[in-house]
């Protein structure tokens, strides 16, 4: 889970500093940008629509012209340090994110709610090894969850097995 946790936090990273690169190569101008589109995209017709080789020369000059009017390139590249940057510090925060989510103690509803689930579907009789392997708790979660349910009632140990009380397979564990 590591490995997915560091390549997704590296892609996003590494998008978040294309972006910034971006933003600062057209200096924000998203509006030079479009124009810069368009006119490609009519340089194009233009060539597709069998002009003369003057009004094609022509317009490849015109968006010669407007690209180096919208993109900046020695902006861009003196503040390359300031795109990685933010690249970095949102690669850090997705990874702290997921991190989080991982390392969160599973709320102890969701962890009965799966012994129930696991408990039906074995007719009532489970061990701590089918909880381990059907559901997914660990070990040591499977073991507090089925000692926090002895505790409170909605168990019965007998060896190695746990049943579920009488009352609580009907009402799903609900008071």
């Amino acid at each position: 889970m590591k490995g997915l946790r560091l390549i997704l936090s590296a892609l996003v990273g590494f998008a978040a500093a294309l972006v910034a690169y971006s933003a600062v190569f057209v200096r924000g101008d998203m509006a030079g940008v479009m124009g810069y589109l368009r006119a490609r995209g009519a340089l194009r017709r233009l060539t597709e629509g069998g002009a003369d080789a003057g009004a094609v020369a022509a317009a490849h000059d015109a968006l010669r012209a407007l690209g180096a009017q919208v993109g900046d390139p020695v902006l861009a590249a003196r503040l390359v340090p300031m795109a990685l940057l933010v690249g970095l510090a949102v690669g850090y925060a997705v990874w702290r994110i997921f991190g989080r989510k991982q390392t969160q103690e599973g709320r102890p509803d969701v962890q009965e709610r799966m012994v129930y689930r696991l408990a039906w579907r074995k007719g009532g009789v489970f061990t701590l090894n089918d909880l381990a392997e059907s559901s997914p708790l660990d070990e040591a979660q499977a073991r507090a969850v089925t000692a926090r349910m002895l505790e409170v009632g909605r168990l019965t140990r007998d060896g190695e097995a746990f049943s579920l009380r009488s009352g609580t397979a009907q009402s799903g564990g609900r008071a």
